[in-house]
């Protein structure tokens, strides 16, 4: 049997953001999901792990990768029709480095930030 997610009051989603990003970073992957808040669904996600794009980067961890991934799911996000998102970052993340990285892509793939 499926269990359907959790509805959320309707007072409760007026105020939420619609879609955040979130970011993962290990000592080996670098990944990107867009998590849509209402349903508390994964709208759309990219990560260095995906096969097709391991041939073409060096490395799977730098800050290259994080950009590349940055721009792919900007593309992902204008093809499914989301054009805006807000930014979640956990305690440790500051606007540095990788993190820096998937979000200039992201807005240079055209994504607006909220």
């Amino acid at each position: 049997m499926v269990i359907p997610a959790p509805a959320r009051a309707p007072a409760i989603t007026k105020f939420l953001k619609p879609y955040v990003l979130k970011m993962h970073f290990t000592n080996n992957f670098v990944t990107a999901q867009v998590i849509h808040t209402p349903s508390a669904t994964i709208a759309c996600a990219a990560s260095s792990q995906e096969k097709i794009l391991r041939p073409s980067m060096e490395s799977t961890r730098d800050v290259a990768a994080a950009a590349k991934i940055g721009k792919l799911l900007g593309e992902r996000l204008l093809f499914r029709g989301i054009p805006a998102v807000s930014v979640s970052m956990s305690r440790d993340q500051t606007y540095h480095g990788k993190v820096k990285a998937v979000i200039d892509s992201l807005m240079a793939a055209g994504v607006k930030l909220l």
